[in-house]
Order: C-alpha cells, then sequence, then structure tokens
C-alpha cells in the first residue's frame, strides 16, 4: 500500500507578511517546516538597521519567527511592539533582539538560529544568503533604479513596468542551509508575497532556482490575493508566473494555488483608490505555461485587507500534497 509521510518536510520560499502568514497555519500540520527568507530589504525599520549597524534586514526573518515561536503570548507581543516616540520611533523590539544577536554572533544565521531557540520555534528559518545584497530593477523606459524602497516609489511614479530584476553583487551564494533544506523538501511552496522584492530575489541567489527545478517534490506557487501598488498593478497570475520562470530561466512548479472569493466591495474600493485589485486568474494562459491552476476559497478580509486565511490555505495546501505529491513511502 502506497502512503505519504505524516509529517512532510516542507520549505516555503519568499518574505513579507504574506510568507509568515501562511506559516500560522502550516506549523499546525508539520514541525518539518523550514523558511527561507530574502535578505534585500532596504526599507522601513529593517532599511535603518541596515545601513546604521552593517547588518543584514532583520525584519521578513522576525515576522516568521514570531509566526512559528511556540512561547508565551506576552514574548510574541514583545516581539511585534514598535516604539511609538523617540529615537527609536518605529523601530520594532523583534529586530532589536535579532540586531543585539547579530552583534554578539559569528554570523546573522547564528544569530537567527539563536533566537530560534530562545522562542522555541516549529521548523527554522533560515536567511537565503548571509551576503549583503541589494535589489537593482531594469524598467520598461531604460530606467534602473537601485533599492527596493526606490523600486516601488520609480514604478509609483512612473506607471512602469520592471523588465529585470538583479541582485548586487550579482549571485551571490546561498546559505548551504537554505539549499540543503530545498534539496531535502517533499513539499516545495513559493510565495504568497511581493512578486518582485520578496520571492524573485531568492530565486537570484546562486543555487536556489537550480535546486527547486532539480527536486523531486512537490513544487506550487501561492498566487497573492491581489495585485500591489507599486509592483504589479494590471498583473494577471500568468504575469506573475513568467516574471518568475523568465528570472530564474526555470519551469519551478507544476500548481499554482489561486484564491477564487471575490473580495467585498468595501475591500476591493479601498485597493481600487491604490491601484490594485483582485488578482485576475487566466487559467487558459497558465495552461500555455504549463502550470496547472487549484482555486480555492481562501479569503480573509477580517483586517480590511485581502489576506489568505492561514488556516484555510495551509489546508488546501496539505490537501494538493496528499493528492498530488511525487514523493511517497510505501508500507
Amino acid at each position: 500500500m502506497v502512503r505519504q509521510k505524516a509529517e512532510p518536510s516542507i520549505v516555503v520560499i519568499g518574505g513579507g507578511t504574506g510568507l509568515s502568514n501562511m506559516l500560522r497555519g502550516l506549523k499546525l500540520h508539520t514541525s518539518k517546516l523550514t523558511a527561507i527568507v530574502t535578505m534585500a530589504d532596504d526599507g522601513g525599520s529593517s532599511g535603518t538597521l541596515r545601513d546604521e549597524l552593517g547588518m543584514p534586514p532583520p525584519g521578513d526573518v522576525r515576522n516568521c519567527l514570531q509566526a512559528l515561536a511556540n512561547t508565551e503570548p506576552t514574548m510574541e507581543q514583545l516581539l511585534g511592539y514598535r516604539f511609538t516616540e523617540g529615537a527609536l520611533k518605529g523601530q520594532s523590539m523583534g529586530n532589536l533582539f535579532l540586531a543585539a544577536l547579530n552583534d554578539i554572533s559569528g554570523s546573522f544565521y547564528e544569530a537567527v538560529c539563536r533566537l530560534s531557540e530562545v522562542l522555541a520555534i516549529t521548523g527554522r528559518v533560515l536567511p537565503v544568503t548571509n551576503e549583503d545584497v541589494r535589489l537593482m530593477a531594469r524598467f520598461d523606459d531604460g530606467t534602473e533604479v537601485l533599492g527596493e524602497t526606490k523600486i516601488a516609489e520609480h514604478k509609483k511614479q512612473t506607471n512602469g513596468r520592471i523588465t529585470k530584476l538583479e541582485l548586487i553583487p550579482e549571485n551571490p551564494p546561498a546559505l548551504k542551509e537554505s539549499l540543503d533544506a530545498i534539496k531535502n523538501a517533499e513539499l516545495i511552496i513559493l510565495g504568497p508575497g511581493s512578486l518582485y522584492t520578496s520571492i524573485i530575489p531568492n530565486l537570484l541567489t546562486k543555487g536556489v532556482a537550480e535546486a527547486i527545478e532539480f527536486s523531486d517534490a512537490l513544487k506550487i506557487y501561492v498566487l497573492n490575493v491581489s495585485t500591489q501598488d507599486g509592483e504589479t498593478e494590471s498583473y494577471t497570475a500568468s504575469d506573475h508566473v513568467r516574471a518568475l520562470f523568465s528570472h530564474s530561466k526555470r519551469k519551478l512548479f507544476d500548481y499554482c494555488l489561486a484564491n477564487s472569493t471575490p473580495l467585498p466591495e468595501d475591500v476591493a474600493a479601498h485597493y481600487r483608490e491604490q491601484g490594485a485589485s483582485r488578482t485576475v486568474v487566466d487559467i487558459t494562459e497558465l495552461e500555455r505555461l504549463g502550470v496547472t491552476t487549484i482555486l480555492r476559497p481562501m479569503l480573509d478580509c477580517t483586517s480590511g485587507f485581502a489576506r489568505h486565511n492561514p488556516q484555510r490555505l495551509a489546508d488546501e495546501i496539505m490537501d494538493l500534497y496528499r493528492e498530488k505529491s511525487p514523493t511517497k513511502i510505501f508500507g
């Protein structure tokens, strides 16, 4: 009889709030969970620490650590606390924890491991690289813009389209532990998250795209519920997939998991004001790219924003794994 492992080894790749939101649901299904996180962020409090202390940006890593933490609610609240005044205004306590650990550790990776122990997290959180990297975007008008924050600003001002994204320096080496996690995974998930600033930077890190392509794991792309102001206005699902395939020069996945629930009118109106909307799932175009679309109701708008419901998303991912996974054991 063919059966699947009760706790599959899962690797998720991306960054931002979309990734950490998904992790809250997935950790209920397996303890063999690894989040591989982009290190290209240069905005907000993470950007400040990066510029002033010369450390990798901690924000996306901290969000994932919070999502996977198994500790007292007070500790999670403390990690997410942001100072509201003074010299530390806007700074996250969790980011400061990581900054301190980075200062007393041999590397940012070691700092993340130490905080992971303190929080008794389910699984692991890994930076995709220990290198100091920046994003460079080329737009359809030929303009080149350096830095994640400036890229978003330029796109908003010009309404241009990003044609190519690069990391500076080019081809930074991936963390060995991140590559090993991908090679040993039974399920690999890209997204959800910002297409150009959370997902693609991971694929531009040396060895990551190759490891994904050659893995025998089931590979799924979780499509964002809505387009993103400053990155993907007017993008359809196939536009997202083309960008991922073109930047990796590989066909990285066979399945696109997408939300099927319409946005409530008040939420849709709010997004229209920002030039964003629910992501159109153009199934025929996805099929031409060799990708099978799985549409499921996974929307959560309780916060006033369009997000995936963590539990529904995780449940759908696990159902897809049980149905489609090529990695099975016999018993």
